[in-house]
């Protein structure tokens, strides 16, 4: 299993978590990092991972990078050794996209790059506006 410590590191080689800082820093924010008890830094944007996140709730939430190859994260699909495990794998990054997600409790911003994870495709039909 995957631990927020490794996707973090996996995370840092693809340049995400600067994406994150970079993106803080253009609007001249301040930036903390969620630690492993939930606690951010006050007056800060706290940048964590998905995991770090669960259980927590949070006024307004970014979830950035959901490109294709980030979520779900390429480099766990390629140790897969077979399509039962490949399925769980799915499951399972969809799940933390869907935590994330879940842990705003005013406002929500998802992003990507082109080409965006097939993941946001779930969000987009759950949330399509009714005729």
């Amino acid at each position: 299993m995957w631990h927020s410590k490794q996707r973090l590191q996996a995370w840092s080689q693809c340049g995400i978590d600067s994406r994150a800082e970079a993106a803080a820093k253009t609007a001249a924010l301040n930036v903390g990092v969620l630690d492993k008890g939930g606690e951010g830094i006050a007056g800060c944007i706290t940048i964590g991972t998905m995991h770090l996140a669960k259980g927590l709730e949070f006024r307004a939430v970014a979830v950035m990078a959901c490109d294709d190859e980030v979520i779900p994260l390429q480099e766990r699909i390629e140790t897969v050794g077979d399509e039962a495990d490949l399925e769980d794998v799915y499951n399972t990054e969809r799940q933390l996209l869907y935590v994330a997600c879940t842990r705003a409790r005013d406002y929500l911003i998802v992003t990507s790059t082109a080409p965006a994870s097939e993941f946001l495709d779930d969000l987009r039909i759950l949330h399509m506006p009714s005729s």
